[in-house]
């Protein structure tokens, strides 16, 4: 059913006021949040994955640090100084200083401000001596469970450090004897830790597998919330992902993603409420938006059907009137149009003058123009028929004086394939392949006819057989090219070729005929330019053949169809013509 456009504006200011509790507040919001959401879990995994490499660095660094002091000579020379309770006190001292001399290298070199120490179990070390090693925290963890990261503590010559573990033991005896033990400030991974955003309220730590933070710091999240993240993270398979829970009426979303170094995760975690504050407070404001909204556009609907509908409404129903070809009827109804002096009554105006226009000019101009178009390109077709059935005629004609009956019946066969050719009247339009049959059977008539005098070359090219064309468009310039080439000559030399280039198609026909001279090449060229179609028409002149065809082809492809004529005067002539396929 078809509704005013005042009706149409009444209806869409009134569901104003469903639309946008619907789609603003319920729709968008939802949008919103989806792809926030997304945009969340992408960026947080990203950041965290950059996180997990920098710790890798960090560690690595660690590692190697320590494997270096393990191998390092000055190392195993002091281990042993220290197992050998005979060596002189002096010579003990010596090794540990030149132990000493090669860890504060170490360090120096390092770009991290890593220090290292190295703890023999009874206590003795390189900077200090620890008798109570026995009884830290972290050495019980190293010898009883191998742990070989230490979470955040303080050491004597720094404090907030974490540390690697590496034992320490001869390497030709492989005996166990001490650790070393590399720290790195803890501010290295809670720096970088911090650049880690979860919308605006998120947390991020660094714990181990029992929810204790490696770093400084409590951790903010509910107990319940981390132990049993904690318990699917460590059954999941994979290194990272997320997990959702259920805590107090709120879901929490918790980021994941084991680390390399021993026991450690790396964990983010907020709740949705806090995620989305920001979509919430929008879609409550959007709310009161839309009922401002409505009330505004009640005020704009009596407006618009008034001033603007109403004119609107009537100038539609005259287009009815133009649209059924009916001028008379809708200019009468254009009368009734009451306008004013804006935009709509400026459209009103226009509109009326283009009924005038309009009606002038199909009038007067554009039904003469088709008619005069359609009688040129079918006065053009005709002119064909009869003259190269003339012409055939009398090659039967003279064949039968001569009693040559085998070649009649040859001529008469090719005759009647080209016949059913041009006497199909179906369309004008065929295939390049099947214009190219009929002029063999057209040439093969004319070789019956002058046997040894005439020879015809023809390269077709294989792509081109199926490109469509208008009929009769190369028989006349073979037949003009046999007829002026007997002028002077006793023999006629033909060649024929079509070939296919992207997206045009060229015919090329050449003679060694009497050729052209340079006016009539002339003449044509200024028909072409002055695009006189009407002197095609006529049947006088040398070379009616060919105004011929380019006639027919300019009406048909018009600015899609160009030639060129290359000829000299008792040399010859080639006529190439291009067809731009329709795209």
């Amino acid at each position: 059913m078809f509704f005013s456009l005042r009706n149409r504006l009444f209806i869409i200011f009134t569901l104003l006021l469903t639309i946008p509790f619907l789609v603003l507040s319920i729709i968008i919001p939802n949008w919103f949040t989806s792809i926030f959401e997304e945009q969340t879990k992408n960026s947080t995994v990203e950041m965290m994955d950059q996180y997990s490499l920098y710790i890798d660095s960090i560690t690595s660094q660690a590692e190697d640090l320590g494997k270096q002091v393990l191998v390092n000579q000055a190392t195993q020379q002091w281990l042993k100084s220290e197992k050998d309770n005979t060596e002189i006190k002096s010579a003990q001292d010596l090794l540990k200083n030149q132990l000493k001399m090669q860890l504060s290298s170490m360090m120096i070199n390092n770009s991290k401000s890593m220090s290292i120490s190295v703890f023999l179990i009874d206590g003795t070390g390189t900077w200090e001596d620890l008798p109570t090693i026995q009884e830290t925290e972290w050495f019980k963890n190293f010898t009883e469970n191998d742990q070989r990261w230490v979470k955040t503590h303080d050491e004597a010559i720094a404090a907030n450090v974490n540390s690697y573990l590496l034992p320490l033991f001869d390497l030709y005896t492989l005996d166990l004897s001490g650790v070393i033990k590399v720290n790195f400030p803890s501010s290295l991974l809670e720096t970088a830790l911090s650049k880690i955003k979860l919308g605006e309220n998120g947390r991020v730590y660094l714990v181990d597998s029992s929810g204790d933070n490696v770093l400084s710091g409590e951790v903010q999240t509910p107990e319940y919330v981390l132990n049993k993240s904690l318990e699917e993270i460590w059954n999941d398979k994979q290194n990272k992902g997320l997990i959702e829970t259920n805590y107090n009426g709120d879901e929490y979303l918790v980021f994941y993603q084991k680390l390399k170094i021993g026991d450690w995760v790396l964990v983010s975690e907020i709740t949705k409420s806090e995620l989305f504050s920001k979509i919430n407070t929008l879609q409550k404001n959007l709310l009161l938006t839309s009922v401002l909204i409505f009330f505004l556009t009640i005020i704009a609907s009596y407006f618009l059907s008034s001033t603007i509908v109403r004119p609107l409404g009537k100038l539609t129903k005259a287009m009815k009137f133009v649209e059924r070809g009916d001028f008379s009827r809708a200019k009468d109804f254009m009368l009734r149009i009451k306008s004013y002096n804006d935009e709509v009554g400026y459209a009103i105006k226009v509109f009326d003058h283009t009924i005038d226009k309009l009606n002038f000019l199909i009038r007067t101009e554009y039904e003469a123009n088709i008619r005069r178009k359609d009688a040129e390109y079918k006065a053009l077709l005709l002119q064909i028929n009869p003259h190269f059935l003339n012409n055939t005629l009398e090659i039967i004609g003279g064949l039968a004086a001569q009693g040559k009956n085998k070649e009649v019946m040859n001529v008469s066969i090719h005759l009647g394939r080209m016949m059913r050719y041009s006497l199909n009247t179906q369309s004008d339009i065929v295939k390049l392949g099947e214009e190219i049959a009929y002029i063999r059977d057209f040439t093969d008539i004319l070789k019956l006819r002058y046997e040894d005098a005439i020879t015809v070359e023809i390269e077709e090219d294989p792509e081109t057989k199926f490109v469509p064309i208008i009929k009769f468009i190369i028989q006349p310039l073979v037949e003009n090219a046999v007829k002026y080439s007997f002028i002077n000559k006793q023999f006629a030399q033909l060649k024929i070729k079509t070939e296919n280039c992207g997206d045009e198609i060229f015919i090329i026909v050449e003679d060694y005929g009497i050729g052209m001279t340079e006016e009539v090449v002339t003449n044509l060229l200024d028909t072409e330019l002055n695009n006189e179609s009407s002197n095609v028409l006529k049947s006088k002149g040398s070379s009616i053949g060919l105004e011929n065809v380019l006639g027919r082809l300019k009406l048909y492809y018009g600015e899609n169809f160009s030639y060129n004529i290359q000829s000299e005067k008792d040399k010859g002539t080639k006529i190439t013509l291009c067809i731009r396929l329709f795209s």
